[in-house]
Order: structure tokens, then C-alpha cells, then sequence
């Protein structure tokens, strides 16, 4: 973990329990200036929890963080300042418009007109919402809301960002505007800390932590966690996949699989060794198939091999 001077946060050994369950369990990791850190999984993992206790609104039971050199378990009010927390139901007031929202919370910030209206500006372009500033809340979109959420969440110029889940339900075009001013946003040295079920996203991270129930099972640059696998990925295509997936999930070899839309991944021991090997399978069970070949690992394979995997099965 770096020094903890040069990092914008940093948990140390996070644990929240709940009635019957461990949210969080002993978490660690460090978010630096200027990058995109992803906390990735799926729901139940821990991902709100765990910002939750860095935006110091709720407790952690053990460990400690700090957020912007501020220690957020023992004094949690002097951060809020250094940073934003933007919850999965960011507190827009739908009956004020846009411009109206976006004072709200400059007001709230103590941010000046001056530098409010010149913030403004700026973050309405890069959100492409300029032409709406007279808009209610509460007729945008919901990716709309959630760009607007965004620039209420940047008026005060934080040095830290704290997403939960940002893009959850968000059409494409405003999720790629979303991305583009998050990339702005690094630039200029901010930290930024995004939770997301979207695997696919943990690729524009600038590194990621892949949680599942409540703990952390790698962390490190997207590139460094698939170089990392240690196994070959197969790609079964087929135009029906749901007989691959019957006939492969139980073939030697293969520790976990994921049904995609044309086909099959398969996380296996030994990619060229299996690939004659399911030749010969399917063609014996008369299941049809287009091709098999060895492809580039996802996160998302990552992910799957690691929660459901295990020793592959003997040949």
C-alpha cells in the first residue's frame, strides 16, 4: 500500500456486520490522485457498505479510513468538504429545474456565484446538458438525473469522488458521457471511486477490486488481473447457446463457464488440449457449434472463475 500521505484514500482492515450477515469483511486498499478505482461485484458484495463508511455516514465496527488526509471514522465531518458521495439515489429535487438543483447544492457547498455559474458551464457541456438548464428534474430522463447528480456532486471541485453505481440503468450515450467526464475529471488529479455490477466497466478502470461477499478477491489493474488468470478462455459460438452450456458445463477440464449471447466462455486447464477434446464432445451429442477457439480473458471471466471455480475436473 503506498505512503498514505500520497493517496487520496486509504481503508485499512473495513468491517460492517449486520444482523446475520458480514457487509464487509476486513477490507484494504488504497485510491490514488488521479485515477478511477473500481470496487466491482455483484449486489450483496459490500460495495454500498463500503462507501458508505468512507463518505462517514456510517461507522465501520473495525479498521479505519482516511478520505483526503482526513480520518473519516474518528472525525467524519471535517472530509465532507475534500469530497462527494453520490449514493445510488442522489438527492435531486424534482420540482426545482436544473439550474435551480445545481445552486442547491452550491449553496450548500458555500461555493460562490461567480465560480458557480463558470462551474456550471463547464460541467453542463461536458455533460451535453447546456440546452436544458431550464428543465425540472423531474422530466429528465433517468440518465439525465444521474449526469445531473453528477455535476451537483462536482460544483465544489472535490478532490474526492465516491460513485455508488452510477450507470445502473442509464442508457448508453449518457453512460459514455458519464465516462468522458469522469476522464476530464482524473486529469485534473481528482480521485474517483465508482462501484458497478457492470463487469464490462471494470475495463475503464484505472485499477480494480473485485468483491464478493463482502470480501476482496484481487486488486490491481484490469490488464495485470487477466495476465494473471493462469488459464487459457475458450469461446464457444453457437446460434442457440443453451445446449453447449448443458453438454460443456460438466466436461473435463473447465472451471467455470458463462453463457454469452452467441455462445459460451470456458475457463479451462489447457486451451489446446481441450479444444479437440469438445470438438470431439459435441459432435458426438449432435449439439451444434460454429467454432472454438482460444480468446482474450474478460474481467468478467475473472470473475466467474474465481467465485465458482475451483479445481478443474480430472481427465
Amino acid at each position: 500500500m503506498m505512503d498514505q500521505i500520497q493517496c487520496a484514500i486509504v481503508a485499512e482492515g473495513l468491517t460492517k456486520s449486520f444482523p446475520g450477515v458480514r457487509a464487509v469483511d476486513a477490507l484494504s486498499f488504497d485510491v490514488r490522485p488521479g485515477e478511477i478505482f473500481g470496487l466491482v461485484g455483484p449486489d450483496g458484495a459490500g460495495k454500498t457498505t463500503t462507501l458508505r463508511m468512507l463518505a462517514g455516514i456510517m461507522p465501520p465496527d473495525a479498521g479505519r479510513a482516511t478520505v483526503a488526509g482526513f480520518d473519516v471514522v474518528r472525525d467524519p465531518e471535517s472530509a465532507k468538504h475534500a469530497l462527494s458521495y453520490m449514493p445510488q439515489r442522489f438527492g435531486l429535487y424534482e420540482d426545482l429545474t436544473v439550474e435551480e438543483n445545481i445552486r442547491f447544492y452550491a449553496d450548500l457547498f458555500g461555493v460562490k456565484k461567480a465560480e458557480r455559474e463558470a462551474r456550471s458551464i463547464q460541467l453542463l457541456e461536458a455533460a451535453g446538458m447546456s440546452e436544458f438548464r431550464k428543465r425540472l428534474a423531474g422530466k429528465l430522463s433517468g440518465g439525465m438525473k444521474q449526469k445531473l447528480g453528477l455535476v451537483c456532486a462536482l460544483i465544489h471541485r472535490p478532490k474526492v469522488i465516491l460513485l455508488d453505481e452510477p450507470t445502473t440503468g442509464v442508457d448508453p450515450v449518457s453512460r459514455r458521457d458519464f465516462w468522458r467526464i469522469l476522464y476530464e475529471l482524473v486529469a485534473d488529479g481528482v480521485a474517483i471511486l465508482t462501484s458497478t455490477a457492470y463487469l464490462d466497466e471494470a475495463e475503464r478502470c484505472h485499477r480494480v477490486a473485485l468483491m464478493h461477499q463482502g470480501k476482496l478477491l484481487f486488486c490491481d489493474t484490469p490488464a495485470n488481473l487477466k495476465a494473471g488468470l493462469g488459464k487459457g478462455v475458450l469461446s464457444v459460438t453457437a446460434s442457440d447457446p443453451r445446449p453447449l452450456r448443458c453438454q460443456l458445463e460438466h466436461a473435463e477440464g473447465i472451471s467455470s463457464l458463462v453463457q454469452t449471447g452467441d455462445g459460451v466462455h470456458v475457463v479451462v486447464d489447457d486451451a489446446a488440449r481441450r479444444i479437440p477434446e469438445f470438438e470431439a464432445l459435441l459432435k458426438s451429442a449432435h449439439v451444434a457449434f460454429d467454432a472454438i477457439q482460444q480468446v482474450a480473458p474478460t474481467i468478467e471471466d475473472l470473475f466467474v472463475d474465481a467465485v465458482e471455480g475451483g479445481a478443474p475436473h480430472h481427465a
